[in-house]
């Protein structure tokens, strides 16, 4: 069975340079939530890989970003998609960690988690970090112009030697995969 691997925050929630340290805060892009319903019934399990520096940062406790994932879980459930596992890296950008992205170890774990390969799975980011954890894994690699997605895009030059491809959305994005997979 397929596996995608999805960013959170600028991918599935709007994303804010405060960081999103609430359900409260926590606001889903227009289509995601359906997006990921759309994988789901289309036999896409779906993982969510996510740096949390704020939680090193002491914005927020483990507490509050289980009630953003709770929130998170069941919007997706509420129309009729699923979220296998959300992994994410609480470390600060100074803690040398393999979890934090482009890091390859929540990857790693979602893996040995989930009992999946993710070699050749596609991984769909906002961020030159989570194409470059995708490329690391040996994932295909897809920008969403979303959150930080249009100013990766103006960075990708970096990635010239692995194709990116670009969407406007998450739900762009699923539109076309769905279409290609039914085909």
């Amino acid at each position: 069975m397929t596996c995608i691997v999805l960013d959170r925050d600028g991918v599935i929630n709007e994303d804010s340079s405060d960081y999103i340290k609430s359900a409260d805060e926590w606001i889903p892009i227009e289509g995601s939530l359906e997006a990921i319903a759309t994988l789901t019934a289309s036999g896409y399990r779906v993982a969510i890989a996510t740096n949390q520096s704020g939680l090193a940062r002491g914005l927020f406790d483990e507490y509050a970003l289980a009630n953003i994932h709770q929130k998170l879980c069941a919007s997706v459930e509420d129309m009729g998609g699923f979220v296998e596992g959300i992994f994410y890296c609480p470390h600060g950008p100074d803690e040398s960690c393999s979890c934090r992205k482009p890091g390859t170890g929540l990857l790693t774990r979602i893996e040995q988690e989930l009992g999946v390969c993710l070699a050749g799975q596609t991984f769909v980011g906002d961020s030159l970090t989570d194409l470059q954890a995708a490329q690391s894994f040996h994932m295909r690699a897809v920008l969403v112009r979303t959150g930080k997605g249009v100013q990766t895009e103006s960075q990708l030059q970096s990635l010239t030697h692995h194709p990116v491809e670009i969407f406007d959305s998450l739900a762009e994005f699923v539109r076309a995969e769905t279409l290609s997979k039914h085909a």
